[in-house]
């Protein structure tokens, strides 16, 4: 509760300082008919009346009075208590009276990224079944519409919804699942809330003032300023069939080939409005739920930026630790996918764009309350959007079940800790958060390769040694200078832990002749 108003100087305002018949209460799309509250924290609650004007809330028993400010717009907070499944109404009063009603109490999460995020229910590989078991009245659902905008744009078009099985196919498949079983473990209502933009850029999503505040950014506000400033000048339709035609013959080329395809053309003024620019999604689409009451984020982004994965190791937690400042709730758990396997499955390639950025979303770990889904195993080689969503799903369920609704179980893939050289083998040691290593399909650990201090990489043998140890060599390299594991787009490799998490690709400098 902010800034409370003695009742009897409430009533006065409401008698001595009547509004314009034109005034009216007006709410943002995030809060409405059917919306859920986040359990046991304060949430705002906001919209805008005449300047001045008193409003009064309503919710479960508890009153708030607040006055608008110079602009209109009014914010109060209150705790909703705990979880709760009863339909309950809230009430707001100012120069007219609105009526929210279907109002639940439980969990709210954002599931946020580009287009494997984006993927809708009914287009996983069990759609249609998932959909069929998505009547759940107990969970809602509300979807941001792709708006690009430089202005901080205050609302959107879009409402909460119960989730039924039509509503449900239309959602975000990871989540939908993610939200579906969390409500049936918790048995408590459920809130799922979807911002996302297929092919967005990381920039894009990012404040634009806050990029332009921090230096480590400054290239990608030169790059953005260089193509706004070509956004402006006229082509003609010509010129765009052409650069449109152009980029057919190589999307189709990279397709046969299974690589990335090439970014699609747009004309220079639906540039400004769309997924690439610096600051549009935050301005246009995450900005209007700012503040609104979260338990937490699951994200599945990067592919965009994967060709500029150094770039992305400053970008990715940056964007992170903003979102936690802005959003003045404190660090929020915020969780990922790690981007799965693509394209080129060359494990003896110098470098790899998709191995680049797996890395350097697993560096973000180091903020606390972060978790990332390793899903290297979940990918489709020739299709940059696997329809196996249910699994992904579940690896981001089982972090948010263990770090903050106190579950036992496993939750974390194994992860690169230390290796040391024996002769011409290397030990390579993971951490595997108390569980062990398990080779999948046959009992040799596939998917390492080593190179010598000549920096020429060769696929290696790898044999488990123990619970946590692999013993890795390749007849080719006799004095090892670097190790590493599933480093590819589209590596094959085949080690687990017991739950079924696959390890997290790594590659790690054994030697100082080898500085990667």
């Amino acid at each position: 509760m902010i800034h409370p108003v003695p009742l009897i100087f409430f009533f006065a305002l409401v008698l001595c300082a009547p509004a314009p018949v034109s005034a009216r209460i007006r709410l943002p799309a995030i809060i409405g008919d059917h919306m859920v509250l986040q359990q046991n924290q304060e949430n705002p609650i906001w919209g805008w009346d005449e300047p001045g004007s008193a409003v009064g809330i309503e919710f479960a028993g508890e009153k708030t009075n607040v006055i608008a400010g110079a602009d209109g717009k009014w914010q109060a907070r209150f705790n909703p208590g705990t979880a709760s499944p009863e339909s309950r109404t809230m009430i707001i009063r100012g120069t007219n009276t609105v009526t929210i009603t279907d109002v639940l109490v439980g969990e709210v999460w954002i599931c946020a990224g580009q287009s494997n995020m984006a993927f809708k229910l009914e287009e996983e590989r069990n759609g249609d079944l998932e959909a069929a078991m998505s009547g759940k009245p107990g969970l809602r659902l509300i979807s941001v519409p792709t708006v690009g905008s430089q202005t901080l744009e205050s609302n959107f078009e879009g409402r909460w919804r119960p989730s039924t099985p039509e509503s449900a196919a239309k959602f975000s498949a990871i989540g939908l699942l993610y939200g579906r079983h969390l409500h049936e473990i918790l048995d408590a209502p459920v809130g799922m809330i979807d911002i996302t933009w297929g092919g967005s850029f990381a920039e894009a999503w990012v404040c634009r003032a806050s990029l332009e505040s921090d230096a480590r950014f400054a290239e990608i506000i030169r790059r953005t300023k260089a193509d706004e400033e070509k956004a402006g000048i006229p082509e003609s339709d010509e010129a765009f069939e052409q650069r449109r035609a152009a980029w057919s013959r190589e999307a189709e080329l990279a397709r046969r080939q299974a690589r990335s395809p090439p970014v699609k053309p747009i004309r220079g003024t639906d540039w400004l409005r769309g997924r690439e620019r610096a600051g549009n999604i935050f301005g246009g689409m995450v900005h209007p739920v700012l503040g609104y009451g979260i338990k937490g984020f699951i994200w599945y982004q990067g592919e965009s930026n994967a060709p500029r994965a150094g770039e992305y190791r400053d970008l990715f937690p940056y964007l992170i630790t903003e979102y936690r400042r802005q959003w003045k709730q404190g660090d929020f758990s915020f969780y990922w996918v790690q981007i799965t396997s693509f394209g080129n499955s060359d494990m003896e390639a110098a470098g790899s764009a998709w191995a680049g950025l797996r890395e350097a979303q697993t560096l973000a770990l180091r903020l606390k309350n972060t978790g990332q889904a390793v899903s290297i195993d979940l990918g489709e080689g020739k299709d940059v959007h696997p329809r196996n969503k249910h699994d992904v799903a579940m690896r981001l369920l089982r972090w948010a079940l263990a770090n903050d609704y106190g579950f036992k179980l496993p939750f974390r893939s194994p992860e690169y800790k230390e290796a040391r050289i024996e002769g011409n083998r290397v030990i390579v040691t993971f951490d595997c958060f108390g569980g062990r290593l398990r080779p999948f399909g046959v009992s040799e650990a596939v998917g390492f390769a080593i190179c010598g201090g000549d920096r020429i990489w060769h696929r290696a043998r790898g044999r488990v040694l123990d619970e946590n140890r692999v013993e890795v060599w390749s007849e080719s390299v006799n004095s090892p200078a670097g190790v590493r594991y599933a480093w590819a787009d589209n590596p094959v490799c085949n080690l687990f832990n017991e739950a079924g998490l696959p390890c997290t690709p790594f590659r790690a400098a054994l030697s100082n002749a080898l500085d990667e």
